[in-house]
Formats: structure tokens, sequence, C-alpha cells
């Protein structure tokens, strides 16, 4: 992709502290891409501002999960990053891995908010500007856990069921329209996810990922950057990313209950 330019794109990128947000505006700045980053961490998206510069990067600390936050940033916008051409839905988490009888309401109730509510606050915002240009692209960055369920991922993997089918029903709606939807879903990969979903438990964290060799955050950068780069007619719908390392298990079976 070494003659991709993205010059002409305003790309809108949540979550971007950290892990594939932070991954993505990197090379995507590196393309000529301007970035309206986002996340709760000022500090740290001033970091990424002073690193890729003022000029091409705008930053915005906001909490996805605050609709009227998420519009105040928006309409708010300098004049040369008002028309975003990209959305990136990258902000999400899941919080333990506690079986649904022993979780904390708290953590499902926040992680609905964040993987759900989230992305609907920041489409809904931006998709109007999308419709009035005739032209724009959203990412939304699922999990496998949206289609293959597993011990202890419960609400979260429900919240990314629903981010591919919302994708999937996005591009119903903008039928007829040049937006294009694109649900992109990583299986086993290492960034501050695992750390955060033990809430800060690094060697918790650590232990998930020995003797793999896991998805990084560049690997999903350069999906993105992929997608972006295909030509005006062509929709990449969903995207399942796993490592070599990671296939599918057989159905459990419980041979006591008989």
């Amino acid at each position: 992709m070494n003659n991709t330019s993205l010059k002409n794109h305003v790309i809108f990128i949540t979550g971007a502290t950290s892990g594939f947000g932070k991954a993505c505006a990197e090379l995507l700045a590196s393309y000529g891409a301007k970035l309206i980053l986002t996340g709760r961490r000022y500090e740290k998206l001033k970091e990424l501002q002073q690193q890729l510069g003022a000029e091409q990067v705008h930053i915005a600390a906001m909490d996805v999960t605050q609709q009227d936050a998420v519009q105040n940033v928006i309409s708010d916008l300098p004049e040369d990053f008002k028309n975003v051409t990209v959305l990136i839905n990258n902000a999400g988490l899941a919080l333990g891995l506690n079986l649904a009888q022993n979780c904390d309401l708290n953590d499902w109730q926040q992680m609905i908010d964040t993987n759900i509510k989230g992305v609907l606050n920041c489409t809904h915002a931006i998709l109007p500007t999308m419709i009035e240009n005739n032209n724009g692209y959203i990412i939304n960055i699922g999990s496998i856990a949206g289609s293959y369920s597993y011990p202890g991922g419960n609400v979260y993997g429900a919240t990314k069921a629903f981010v591919k089918q919302f994708s999937l029903n996005l591009r119903a709606d903008l039928f007829g329209t040049p937006i294009r939807i694109t649900n992109i879903e990583p299986g086993l990969a290492e960034t501050e996810f695992s750390v955060v979903r033990f809430k800060g438990d690094a060697e918790k964290a650590k232990k998930l990922y020995e003797g793999t060799v896991p998805i990084i955050a560049q690997d999903i950068a350069e999906t993105v950057l992929w997608c972006i780069s295909r030509p005006p007619h062509i929709n990449i719908n969903r995207i399942e990313v796993m490592p070599t390392c990671q296939s599918f298990s057989m159905f459990a079976i419980d041979r006591t209950l008989s």
C-alpha cells in the first residue's frame, strides 16, 4: 500500500489513547490523514498530538457513553476537521471473566454503555455529515466474541454481537448511498485490553498470552488501512481476524447431567 494516500480523509477515532486506536492513529497519520483523536485520558491524547503534529491532529477528551459530550465535541470541531470521512468506533472494553452467576452487575452495565451506547452515540452524531457530503466510511471494531461464545464472555460477547448486527443493519439502511460500513472482529489480541478486563492485574493478563503469538495492535491498524484504501465500489462487510495459534473448540458436553 505504498501508493496509498489518505490526504483527503478526516478520520475520527474513539479510544485513541492506547491499543488498536493508538496504532490506527499512528499508521493513518503516516499516510497523510487528518485525525480527530478522542478518549478519556487527555494527557495521552496530548502526547499523540505532539508526536503526530498539531496541524494534522485535533484532540478532544470525551467519554463515548455521554451523548451530550459526544455531540459537543463534534459540534465544536475546527473548520478543517468538520467534514469527517471515516469514523472508527474503537472505544470498548471487557470487564472480568466470571461466569454470569458470579458477575458484578455494574460491570455488565459499563460494557453495555461503552460497547453499545458509545457506538450509537458517535455514529448518530457523525452520520448526518456523511449523508450531507454523500461520502463516508464507518468502521466498527467488534470481536469474534460476537459470533463465538465462551465461558465468562456473557455480556461482553453480547455487546459485540450487537455491534456486528448493527453494522449489517446500517449497511442495509444506507443502501443507495456511497457510505460504507465494515465490522472488524479480532480474536486473541495483546493490548491493554486484558489489563483493563482484569482491572489492572497485569500479571493475570500476561498469563493469558503465555505460549502464544497473538494479534498486536498494528495488525488491526493495517487491516483498517486496507479497508479504507479499497476502491469506492467495494464494501467489506465484516472481517474476522484470528492469530494462527487460535482456532475453534468442540462443543462442550457435560456427561454428569444424565
